[in-house]
């Protein structure tokens, strides 16, 4: 288990706080407001570093599968038309993440990074119908070397207020490497070709890096 370099800045502000909070309350010498600081300090601390923990995983590399870009529940499995980029129907697969999974983001396939786009946005609840269109989100499609395009989406929450990503248009990438994070709890649509398999059901509990979520004919 390592901890993600995202999560530093938000240790550093845990770390901050809790000192600041223990020496406000030893100032006061309240014996109870000390433990109440001291058991706070702990709590976020623990908090933060369950958030931003970064398992070590034994990584999934098959191109003829689309390889589950996060760890959460699958919420949605629809045919549905993708206006932005592909403006044709496909599947959509899409996944919730919970503040307690592990929040970074995975490319589901290997290939060219050959669309991104940033939106900023609102930050309604990740299961709200319209979240996928007005929330803060990032548009990013994979062409794999079989020529297989994969469109993905981070989508912000009401807690998810950062979405990082760490790709552009024209990068090659790796299936199952980081191409991102999204802090404190969201969701990732997918969005495959409709002669794709899909291998997973509706509230299923999926891994990043690991879950096989279609097979691309």
């Amino acid at each position: 288990m390592k901890f993600h370099k995202e999560g530093y800045p938000s240790l550093l502000i845990v770390i901050i706080f809790g000192f600041l909070l223990i020496l406000i309350s030893n100032f006061y010498g309240n014996s109870i407001l000390v433990y109440l600081s001291y058991a706070i300090s702990i709590f976020l601390l623990i908090i933060i570093i369950q958030f931003f923990r970064s398992p070590i995983r034994n990584l999934k590399i098959d191109d003829n599968y689309v390889i589950s870009p996060a760890d959460g529940k699958i919420v949605v499995i629809e045919n549905v038309y993708e206006p932005e980029y592909f403006r044709a129907n496909c599947i959509q697969v899409s996944i919730f993440m919970s503040p307690t999974n592990v929040h970074i983001n995975r490319n589901p396939v290997s290939g060219i990074v050959s669309f991104f786009k940033y939106h900023p946005g609102k930050f309604l609840v990740a299961w709200h119908p319209k979240s996928s269109t007005e929330n803060e989100r990032t548009t990013i499609a994979i062409k794999t070397k079989k020529g297989d395009e994969i469109l993905m989406r981070q989508i912000a929450g009401a807690l998810a207020r950062r979405i990082v990503w760490y790709c552009k248009e024209n990068d090659a990438v790796k299936q199952s490497d980081e191409f991102g994070f999204i802090k404190f709890g969201s969701r990732v649509d997918l969005y495959l070709p409709l002669n794709s398999k899909v291998n997973v059901k509706l509230n299923q509990i999926v891994k990043g890096g690991i879950t096989e979520l279609a097979f691309l004919s």
